[in-house]
């Protein structure tokens, strides 16, 4: 009689490449783009009434005013009262975004001040601490010594997630008891850091931006204290904005960019909206490099920032 075969071992699914899942990510803004493009100009001629319906969708998108009216300009230039392929619109839409996301692709790197102090800021709820956890994982994987400060001493939540991931990358988590002060938490996880030879320090911050004066004066006497200890400190400041709140993210850059000295942004969650377009917005308003973009919750969906695959995804094409 035969032995039974043991059952086959599930194979995980294949991870796509990460345009794929940048393209997955942006579907739902893509979608309702490039559904609208087809719609307008399927044999239909370029006049003032489909130059006006391309511009609301473009808007609708969250890609901003200026930015609409540059890919208008851009569509209509020799090709007034003629029939337009929508295909060829999308390239153009491609091309305009790009034009404005290439200037502030920049890639984040950890500098060589030890420690390389990052303060990490934006509104409660914008993925700021998964992003620590996923940029403090990466920086561990590449043989540097990591800390985090839980400076965002009022929300017990986040104090905890951040000890979580600390646990997961082999990383330590200094924290106090919910409502600590966090410049006190600031200072101590400096001198720790100093002390013990930590490469690269994370300051997680609260995010509330409903009270900006007590926002700003927290902020503020977190990086005095950072400074006592090192003039050049914080090295770099990031802001994590989350796509799904469309036009909110600009009001959130304006004001961590007055409170904190934003030195780039990463945007997360573009995967859960159909207004991925703020992030060409924010890009033309501000001028902020644009670090990193996440798609999801696992660790490599967080990825550094490509204006061409970011500008290609958004406009339903595919891959260069």
């Amino acid at each position: 009689m035969a032995k039974p075969q043991p059952e086959p071992v599930p194979q995980e699914p294949e991870r796509k490449g990460w345009f794929s899942r940048l393209r997955d990510g942006l579907s739902k803004s893509s979608k309702s783009i490039t559904s609208s493009i087809t719609s307008i100009f399927t044999k239909r001629k370029l006049n003032a009434e489909t130059l006006q319906e391309l511009e609301d969708v473009l808007i609708q998108a969250d890609l901003g005013l200026t930015v609409a009216e540059r890919i208008i300009k851009a569509v209509a230039t020799g090709r007034y009262d003629k029939e337009i392929d929508p295909q060829e619109v999308k390239t153009i839409l491609a091309s305009e975004v790009a034009k404005v996301l290439k200037p502030v692709e920049v890639p984040f790197n950890f500098g060589e001040e030890k420690p390389f102090v990052i303060l990490v800021v934006g509104v409660n709820g914008s993925g700021k601490t998964t992003t620590i956890g996923k940029l403090g994982a990466i920086a561990s994987g590449e043989g540097f010594k990591v800390m985090f400060a839980a400076c965002d001493t009022f929300r017990a939540a986040a104090i905890e997630q951040l000890a979580i991931w600390g646990q997961r990358i082999g990383a330590r988590t200094m924290s106090r008891p919910t409502g600590s002060d966090a410049s006190g938490l600031a200072y101590d996880a400096m001198k720790e850091a100093v002390a013990d030879g930590t490469d690269i320090l994370f300051v997680d911050t609260a995010g509330r931006l409903h009270n900006k004066i007590y926002l700003m004066d927290e902020l503020d006497k977190v990086v005095r204290v950072i400074k006592k200890l090192d003039e050049n400190a914080p090295h770099a400041v990031l802001l994590v904005l989350d796509a799904t709140t469309g036009q909110n993210a600009i009001a959130q850059a304006e004001a961590f960019t007055k409170v904190a000295g934003v030195t780039g942004i990463i945007m997360t969650k573009l995967d859960g909206t159909a207004r991925g377009g703020i992030l060409v917005a924010i890009a033309e308003k501000y001028k902020l490099p644009i670090h990193a973009v996440g798609v999801g919750e696992k660790i490599d969906d967080l990825q550094p920032f490509d204006a061409e695959a970011f500008s290609r995804a958004i406009a339903g094409l595919e891959d260069a």
